[in-house]
């Protein structure tokens, strides 16, 4: 029996301590400039928590919201670029904390595309028949790898948001497609270079600041307002489906400048993009789910209404993903 996907319950959490912009005025920016250029008047940060307890909390969420026990869940797939160790996963981490033991639990790491990479790895599985409810989770604390002494460490948030993904036999609802795409010609605008096997840790590393993230600001916008139109168009074209009939743009959150552009670009209405950066700044692979969460349970989407899923991250990483709700 052939089955669709669909999103059958989401969920997010964010640690309580917040930032606002006026602490970077100690780095020589402030929050007029940070909230007009990048859309940002806050963000939080963990304090004695991990990215794991993040996602645990957020997966709960999202469990309880899908009217699931934990023992339904499958699969725990968690897209992060900071787990709470190098090995073991961070999802081993989760499935130990929510003891969803009869899950199998892994990472998929692709930055601020994370989540959307991670979703549509879920999507395979569970379009096979192999499994039949997935907890898909993009979570980062960032925090633990900016230098808060540079004018960039203004971008990045704390958070996690949650997906589970069913089975469904519905054919008018679920996911549609995906365009996915990587360029690793793009490795270097977007880094943290310490702490791998190119530069192990070492009192140099830790000296020179090599294990904090580090990043091109202006070929990060300049790719972000290529790529994401292109991709977004391709597989508008590739389905039949005009912009006009898209009700929402679900986008990775990373700059308010970033957002306009490919709205204008592909001739979206702002007022169709959701955005949450001006609480949680970018969190990076938690965007794209917590700006869902908070969308769904505002109570915006109705059913057929079609939905984008649009981001890009490091490596270069980018791509969509097309929903009918």
């Amino acid at each position: 029996m052939s089955v669709n996907v669909f999103i059958s319950g989401t969920g997010s959490y964010t640690p309580d301590k917040i930032i606002p912009n006026s602490f970077f005025e100690k780095v020589g920016s402030n929050d007029e400039w940070i909230y007009k250029n990048l859309g940002i008047k806050e963000r939080h940060v963990v304090e004695n928590e991990t990215t794991s307890d993040l996602v645990a909390k957020a997966g709960l969420n999202a469990i309880e919201n899908a009217g699931l026990q934990v023992g339904d869940i499958d699969m725990i797939v968690v897209a992060t670029t900071t787990p709470d160790r190098q090995a073991p996963s961070c999802a081993c981490f989760v499935q130990d904390k929510i003891k969803a033991y009869q899950a199998v639990a892994f990472d998929v790491v692709a930055v601020c595309s994370g989540a959307l990479f991670t979703i549509a790895v879920a999507h395979e599985f569970i379009k096979t028949g192999r499994y039949n409810n997935v907890l898909v989770i993009g979570a980062d604390t960032f925090s633990t790898i900016t230098d808060w002494e540079r004018r960039d460490s203004v971008f990045f948030g704390d958070g996690a948001g949650a997906l589970v993904l069913s089975q469904t036999t519905d054919k008018d609802k679920g996911f549609i497609d995906f365009d996915m795409h990587s360029d690793g010609r793009g490795k270097e605008h977007f880094t943290i270079p310490g702490g791998g096997s190119e530069q192990p840790a070492s009192s140099d590393s830790l000296k020179n600041k090599q294990h904090y993230f580090q990043m091109n600001g202006k070929e990060v916008f300049d790719t972000a307002i290529k790529v994401v139109p292109k991709s977004i168009k391709n597989i508008l074209k590739r389905n039949l489906i005009s912009i006009d009939q898209i009700q929402y743009m679900i986008p990775h959150q990373p700059s308010i400048g970033i957002l306009k552009s490919i709205a204008k670009t592909i001739g979206l209405p702002f007022e169709r993009v959701t955005t949450n950066m001006d609480k949680y700044a970018n969190t990076s692979g938690a965007t794209i789910p917590l700006v869902l969460d908070e969308t769904h349970k505002a109570g915006k989407f109705k059913k057929g209404d079609y939905l984008i899923f649009a981001a890009v991250g490091a490596g270069w990483t980018w791509g969509t993903a097309l929903y009918k709700w």
